[in-house]
């Protein structure tokens, strides 16, 4: 009985430290199952931001699809100019040669004219022209020729020589 009677007085004095250890036990487990509420409400925010993040990885995506087509319309359409300007420059070209052509003609048919003839025919036109096909004509051909070609269109034709023109 003694040893009861000591079993049981030990229990009595462990009773209370037993006590205090299932509070301390079921305080964490309550914590464990409830969170506190600043680490619930980290994981909230935490959430929103990734949910945030996702939103705009989204919309940037979605302008860069729309950056990439527009930027294809862009190459296309520059492809389309390029080609548009080869052509302009090329009928140009065959213009200017035509141009040159005509020119030659007639500067061979002013050739075989007499220099005051000629001159008498070449003041009758545009001063462009003149000043064109003296540009094209042979030194020979236009020394003869300048003495029956207006004095103002012969200055004219030698300021736009020296000029650079």
């Amino acid at each position: 009985m003694k040893k009861l009677i000591g079993v049981l007085v030990l229990l009595l004095m462990a009773l209370p430290l037993l006590w205090n250890e299932r509070q301390v036990f079921t305080a964490q487990a309550a914590e464990v199952k409830n969170p506190p509420r600043s680490m619930s409400g980290e994981a909230a925010a935490l959430e929103a931001k990734r949910q945030q993040l996702a939103q705009k990885e989204a919309a940037l995506a979605a302008k860069e699809a729309a950056l990439n087509q527009l930027s294809a319309k862009l190459d296309a359409r520059v492809a389309e100019l390029n080609a548009a300007k080869k052509g302009i420059e090329e009928s140009l070209t065959a213009k200017k040669k035509q141009d040159d052509d005509r020119y030659k003609k007639m500067i061979k048919i002013y050739k075989g004219l007499k220099p005051d003839e000629a001159g008498t025919l070449l003041n009758k036109l545009d001063e462009k022209m003149v000043i064109q096909m003296l540009n094209q004509m042979d030194q020979k051909t236009a020394v003869k020729l300048i003495p029956f070609i207006n004095q103002p269109r012969v200055l004219e034709w030698t300021r736009l020589n020296l000029a650079g023109k």
